[in-house]
């Protein structure tokens, strides 16, 4: 399983946020930060806040925020805003002729064991917050504070 640049950066984008709390921090920073493009990261950045995890401020002076505390923002809650609608195999396409596709779909257990699986995966991220990725974390801290 790997996850898509677009929940990296996501990810990363929000620890930013989250190191820089109650800042305004700007998506250059963010990009440089994160050895992004601009380009990509400001679709990151659009699902991020259409999703509520940021607000973003427009202007000379703009940029993005958390938008909620980082305690309150699950890792779990992110990777599936980030991951969710694109299917782990084929035979979990909601579309069902894409599904039906895999010549074993009326026959195969796989599909049930990559669905608890995956379950297993998203329990275990729900169970951290931002604020775990970046507490005590004076590494991080040191790459991502904005002067």
């Amino acid at each position: 399983m790997r996850l898509t640049v677009r929940t990296n950066l996501a990810m990363r984008t929000l620890m930013h946020c989250a190191v820089n709390e109650g800042q305004v921090v700007r998506k250059q920073e963010v990009a440089k930060s994160c050895d992004a493009s601009e380009n990509h990261l400001a679709q990151v950045i659009h699902k991020l806040a259409q999703a509520g995890f940021i607000t973003t401020v427009r202007g000379r002076s703009g940029g993005l925020k958390l938008s909620r505390p980082p305690a309150s923002i699950r890792v779990g809650e992110v990777v599936r805003c980030f991951e969710a609608s694109v299917p782990f195999t084929q035979c979990m396409e909601t579309d069902p002729l894409a599904a039906a596709n895999c010549p074993l779909v009326d026959a195969c257990r796989l599909k049930f064991a990559f669905g608890t699986a995956l379950e297993a995966f998203y329990a275990s991220l729900d169970r951290l917050t931002l604020v775990d990725l970046i507490k005590d974390n004076s590494g991080l801290r040191r790459m991502l504070t904005v002067a």
